[in-house]
């Protein structure tokens, strides 16, 4: 580890350009080199294959996996690397500003070598685009150049180039070898990213910066999620204002804003949240709960998806598949969005397995998982939208279930609960501590694609569940946003006992964001933000005495749960006084332990007036954009 961090500007917020005192510049060291090039020119596209899938763009290489569906593409070695330049550049160019686009890809890598050294191959990574390899070890697919996220930059008289919306992306199995750049960018592969954009079962050969500091700043982004991965040579965290690495391996490491979160990581840095002068840094030895993802191999049209095994108290990535579950691609149903949710649900109660294609999934009745041990694996970050008022996703009560790599938006009409785990009222062991049911990338959200609404968006009653990467958000920006427009209650509800959370990101909802009901809840770094939007005070408390609502709560006669690296943020933005009590609420009990917990005030008006318990620093405006920290509680 550098001794000596480099100095970094302060993050601000994602969706609005903050000036001032705040905004400060990059370390020399850093900004040694020449500016970014401009922002991509959009190619033109072909008609859309079907609306629901998103439009195929106008490239030397057309989608060319129909047993994956729509809008997959599938590269191999031997393809001409100019050709999959084009190719990866147009859908790059289509979708770097697509937010809340229709377009959804997934960009598929055979075993082999891309690229060279002389003549580095470069993906760029768009919203609603997975890149991943085919192989069965990360080594076995080697791109000699990069795979990036650049900032999007907004022409208004100052640049304004960030990363802040960098959402819904993801990179898996693969090696770089960096190659390729000029001036600051030169041999350094950026991944500038922020929530819901996760990287797992990657090796790094070289510089990987996790912000992208050329060009116009501020350069503010807000991630973020590593797993099962392997670096060798330093990582520039820069201006993240927190980030999750679990189980991975690193050899560098350069600073931290308010919360950086490591576990199971050898190489992290030693745990100094809450030294003074020191990185906000936290690291658990292990993992206390941990799954790696399910992976596609193969090549030429046959595949096998590959399920690894749950570990407890693990440390380090995973490279000995030996144990993984495999199963072949028949024993799928490979869906499209022309695929009706009766027979979806008919395949699953048959005993497949699905897997959902890239594209838009408009459904008057949830997917319903009523086997155990099924496999619901999103391929392309599909999305489920409901259309009725209904769940997007209920399992019921049976041990197994692996859900990988979806995103939701809630619908027109409200719906109750969009993903629910176990029935309402259960006490299903669903699996114990061998074979629990486990969520990794699941992403829900309610408007910015529409003026959706949903009560909760995540209720999760079963028992030793575990959630791995989950990001629920009321949007702030977008289509369909208003107070009374995109209206959600709660992000989480926690009722089952022994749930473990790793990389749990709850934004903007309406009363408690998180509930957690359930004894020996763990959380591994919880991020949140409070609403930006309460017209008034009263419309956002619980009563006059507790003024807004906690980001998390652990409920009364909870005798158990430990949380780390839990961090609440506040941008009140409609020119009132909003107060919260505070952001983190509690039972007082030896066993309920809190360690490394943050509030910070954004911007706006406002404050949150404790970080836990009425214990903490206020924040407000007197110390905007600075850390109000609490080492542990009690």
């Amino acid at each position: 580890m550098r001794s000596t961090p480099r100095s970094y500007p302060p993050p601000r917020r994602r969706r609005t350009l903050i000036t001032g005192a705040a905004a400060a510049v990059l370390a020399s060291a850093v900004l040694a080199g020449t500016p970014a090039a401009a922002a991509d020119t959009p190619a033109s596209v072909s008609p859309a294959v079907s609306e629901a899938a998103g439009p195929r763009v106008q490239a030397p290489i057309p989608p060319n996996a129909p047993e994956l569906g729509e809008n997959v593409y599938v590269f191999n070695p031997g393809m001409p690397q100019a050709d999959i330049q084009a190719t990866v550049d147009a859908i790059a160019d289509q979708q770097t500003g697509a937010e809340f686009g229709p377009g959804r890809y997934a960009l598929l890598f055979e075993p082999g070598s891309y690229g060279t050294p002389a003549q580095p191959l470069e993906v760029r990574v768009g919203y609603y685009t997975e890149v991943a390899g085919l192989g069965a070890q990360p080594g076995d697919v080697q791109i000699n150049g990069r795979v990036s996220v650049y900032n999007q930059c907004q022409v208004n008289g100052t640049g304004n180039c960030i990363a802040l919306t960098n959402f819904w992306r993801s990179m898996a199995n693969l090696t770089i070898n960096v190659a390729g750049g000029e001036g600051c960018a030169a041999a350094t592969n950026f991944w500038a990213v922020s929530q819901a954009a996760p990287m797992r079962r990657v090796d790094v050969n070289g510089k990987f910066s996790l912000m992208d500091y050329c060009g116009d700043g501020p350069w503010y982004a807000s991630g973020g999620f590593i797993a099962d991965s392997r670096f060798r040579g330093e990582v520039v965290s820069g201006s993240q204002q927190q980030f999750m690495v679990r189980n991975s391996e690193l050899s560098s490491w350069s600073n931290g804003v308010w919360n950086q979160v490591f576990a199971g990581t050898p190489g992290a840095p030693a745990t100094s949240f809450g030294v003074p002068g020191a990185q906000p840094y936290t690291t658990l030895t292990t993992t206390p709960v941990s799954m790696e993802e399910p992976y596609l191999t193969g090549s030429g049209g046959n595949y096998t998806v590959h399920v690894p095994s749950v570990r407890r108290d693990s440390v380090g990535p995973t490279r000995d598949n030996a144990g993984d579950r495999t199963i072949g691609l028949g024993q799928f149903l490979v869906a499209t969005p022309e695929t009706g949710v009766a027979e979806v649900n008919q395949a699953l109660s048959d005993g497949r397995h699905l897997l959902l294609s890239p594209g838009t999934y408009r459904y008057s009745e949830p997917i319903r998982v009523t086997r155990p041990d099924t496999l619901v694996l999103g391929l392309g970050l599909p999305t489920i939208t409901p259309q009725a008022g209904n769940a997007a996703l209920s399992i019921d009560d049976v041990a197994g279930v692996k859900v990988h790599g979806i995103t939701v938006d809630a619908g027109p009409v409200n719906s109750p609960v969009l993903v629910q785990v176990g029935s309402s009222g259960g006490t299903c062991e669903c699996g114990g501590t061998s074979n629990p049911v486990v969520l990794q990338d699941v992403f829900v959200r309610i408007g910015g694609t529409l003026e959706g609404k949903a009560t909760t968006s995540l209720e999760v009653n079963a028992s030793n569940v575990l959630l791995d990467h989950l990001w629920l958000w009321r949007g702030d920006h977008g289509t369909g946003i208003g107070w009374d427009r995109n209206t959600a209650d709660h992000g989480a509800v926690i009722n089952g006992d022994d749930v473990t959370a790793n990389g749990l990101f709850v934004e903007h909802f309406q009363k408690t964001e998180t509930i957690w009901r359930g004894e020996r809840g763990r959380v591994v770094m919880y991020q949140n933000e409070r609403p930006y939007d309460p017209p008034n005070q009263a419309a956002w408390q619980e009563d006059a005495a507790n003024p807004g609502y906690p980001a998390l709560e652990v409920a009364p006669g909870v005798s158990a749960f430990h949380g780390w690296g839990l961090g609440s943020y506040s941008f009140f933005n409609q020119g009132v006084d909003i107060q919260s009590r505070m952001s983190f609420r509690v039972p007082q009990s030896p066993d309920v332990q809190l360690t490394s917990l943050l509030t910070v005030f954004l911007n706006g008006s406002g404050s949150i007036n404790s970080v836990v318990n009425d214990t903490g620093p206020r924040a407000d405006s007197s110390n905007g954009g600075t850390a109000q920290n609490v080492i542990s509680y009690p």
